[in-house]
């Protein structure tokens, strides 16, 4: 049984915690100040700590230094609790090593799927699993354009009659015979998965330039998602059997789509990995990445997101709720401004390179 030290000062709280925890076939531990939080920590050698940041005694500033500087502790993850008010404090709290944060107040989702992240991420990274890639280079590269494209392919393009999609039309659902290659000539798709309770994840996007449905083609199978225009589109069709022959006849053309295919399966499992153990600020803050390296990648600033606030979350893997409470604190911090309903990125290094 994996063994939780909860620090929280507030008895009500604290009782409560313990028993959603215990519930949840945990061992508890706990404690009503940092000092004695310490303490137990030293005592009990917890597999996770759960410590609020406003407390008598030592704060949970003071308890982050201590575990961090004590060998036995200091790999031990650590998810701060902390009030709405206290938004700005708990940044210092991150910096100082903090794994996660909660705000106040929280319900019992919330702090199991914390918990379950952290000490997942744990096990993984005991088992020898890679470390998570920094946010700026969690996403999926698209970008197989004409850069990529030979002679002959571009050839397949020419004289080509624009087949017009409108806003929130099915280019292709999964399952459908995969009989082309789409070209975009104008405007964006999103590509996505969906469960049965029909909850979608946004796999990629598409923009002018791109190629859309590659590997159902390569893979001579059906498609594997669906693709939908994100608003007024126009794509070129290029059929199957001359796509493959256009890669059969040219040795480079089939080079760089081998190339290619290694690194959309590398930017995959990237990408998993951060929807399985990064924090929700993380996996907000690489949605907005997401969007902005695909459809922006020139731009690092004033970049308008043009999706939905689902779309987003389902991207980030959240609840729409979720997204825009955390969409919330990243305008408080400057990283974004929100503009009639518009997220429009202020700074995309920051948003890169947030720790937590």
């Amino acid at each position: 049984m994996q063994k939780i030290l909860l620090i929280e000062d507030d008895d009500q709280l604290r009782r409560n915690t313990a028993e959603i925890l215990e519930l949840s076939n945990y061992e508890v531990y706990t404690a009503e100040n940092g000092k004695i939080g310490v303490e137990k920590a030293l005592q009990c050698q917890p597999d996770l700590v759960i410590c609020d940041l406003m407390m008598p005694v030592l704060d949970g500033y003071g308890v982050l230094k201590v575990l961090h500087k004590n060998p036995t502790l200091n790999s031990i993850p650590v998810i701060l609790l902390t009030a709405k008010s206290e938004r700005g404090d708990f940044r210092k709290g991150m910096e100082l090593g903090a794994d996660d944060y909660l705000t106040k107040p929280f319900d019992e989702v919330e702090l199991i799927s914390a918990i379950e992240t952290r000490l997942s991420k744990v096990e993984h990274q005991q088992q020898g699993v890679a470390p998570l890639v920094p946010v700026e280079e969690v996403h999926m590269s698209n970008n197989f354009n004409y850069a990529y494209l030979t002679e002959g392919l571009q050839q397949l393009l020419e004289d080509k009659r624009p087949h017009h999609y409108k806003k929130k039309s099915v280019i292709y659902a999964e399952g459908d015979d995969a009989t082309r290659l789409y070209y975009v000539q104008s405007g964006k798709i999103k590509v996505i998965l969906q469960n049965n309770e029909g909850k979608e994840l946004v796999t990629g996007l598409y923009k002018v330039g791109d190629f859309v449905g590659i590997q159902a083609l390569l893979s001579a199978s059906s498609y594997a998602e669906t693709a939908v225009a994100l608003e007024e589109t126009e794509l070129l069709y290029v059929p199957k059997d001359l796509f493959l022959q256009a890669i059969h006849q040219n040795r480079a053309m089939a080079n760089g789509l081998i190339q290619w295919m290694a690194q959309e399966i590398i930017q995959q499992e990237k990408y998993l990995l951060g929807l399985a153990y990064n924090s929700l600020r993380k996996r907000v803050a690489e949605s907005l990445v997401f969007y902005a390296k695909h459809i922006h990648p020139d731009q690092t600033s004033d970049i308008v997101v043009q999706l939905s606030r689902e779309d987003l979350a389902s991207i980030a893997g959240t609840a729409t709720e979720s997204l825009i409470r955390t969409l919330s604190d990243f305008k408080q911090e400057g990283l974004i401004e929100i503009t009639s309903g518009k997220v429009i990125i202020l700074d995309l290094l920051k948003i890169q390179h947030l720790k937590y």
